[in-house]
């Protein structure tokens, strides 16, 4: 089933996964932070990731690892704004700005991106009011805790009926503050706040979310339950990342697929589609 998801002054008809690639614009970020710390790297590097099937680009000036430093607001301007700016001017690919500080995502927003993508699940009333005035896409994420603190001891009596839960009020708040549903994109949050049976129980059990109709983010790139699962290190799971987002993307349970890898990540849901439409002509 097709999902649309209205972004800004588009309507992108979701009927395969969309790769969505990951831009850090900080030194710190647990995969490659460092690697694109320069607003003419960056831009160059969002090139390249829209070069190798890159459906959209999410940026972010902050990392959200666990126990990151936070940056404060007229720092993380400086490191996204030019960037959004630069690849607006050379892409039409849709750029989605990844922050929890409504004043980032607005100038973010002017500078040209279509999507806000907060971690923190858009609690803030004035990130809600900021994606509001602009029709801008929303993925709301659930995270128990925050950065700094969410890997501490995250808990849940039912991890999977209680993000299910943590969705149903999002979307109820966003739309009665005149975010339309149609804007709203869902994420697990796998990694944030959560143990490795958290995260498994969520990926076995992501069909749970399809009642609320709106496409599932899923951003398991890299992370460390792979590395927990199979003893690799940050820059040897790439295997384990296709494996995930293919074992969801496979079920259709997962419409969104955000990676560092884009190219492998691409090669994989091509895989996948032409499987399926031979199984249709079968």
């Amino acid at each position: 089933m097709a999902h649309l998801w209205h972004i800004r002054d588009r309507i992108l008809t979701i009927d395969r996964p969309l790769v969505v690639g990951i831009l850090n614009i900080t030194p710190d970020s647990f995969s490659d932070g460092g690697e694109f710390f320069d607003v003419v790297k960056a831009v160059e590097r969002g090139l390249q990731l829209v070069a190798a099937g890159a459906d959209v680009l999410d940026l972010g000036g902050e990392s959200s690892r666990p126990r990151a430093t936070p940056v404060d607001e007229e720092e993380e301007l400086r490191r996204v704004v030019p960037v959004v700016a630069g690849l607006v001017r050379q892409t039409q690919t849709p750029l989605s700005i990844d922050t929890m500080k409504p004043a980032v995502a607005r100038a973010a927003l002017e500078a040209g991106a279509s999507i806000v993508n907060d971690v923190s699940g858009l609690r803030d009333p004035a990130m809600i009011a900021v994606a509001a005035e602009f029709h801008a896409g929303a993925i709301v994420m659930h995270m128990q805790g925050t950065p700094a603190t969410m890997q501490a001891n995250p808990q849940y009596a039912d991890v999977v009926r209680e993000v299910g839960a943590f969705f149903e009020e999002r979307l109820q708040t966003m739309t009665d503050a005149g975010v339309p549903r149609e804007a709203i994109c869902l994420d697990p949050g796998i990694g944030f706040g959560k143990k490795l049976e958290h995260n498994l129980a969520l990926l076995a059990n992501l069909g749970a979310f399809a009642r609320f109709n709106r496409p599932i983010c899923l951003g398991v790139s890299r992370k460390g339950f792979i590395g927990t699962v199979t003893g690799r290190p940050v820059q040897e799971r790439l295997a384990g990342s296709l494996a995930v987002a293919c074992f969801a993307a496979a079920r259709g349970q997962a419409q969104l697929l955000r990676v560092h890898d884009v190219e492998a990540t691409r090669d994989a849901v091509l895989l996948l589609e032409a499987i399926d439409r031979s199984a249709l002509r079968a």
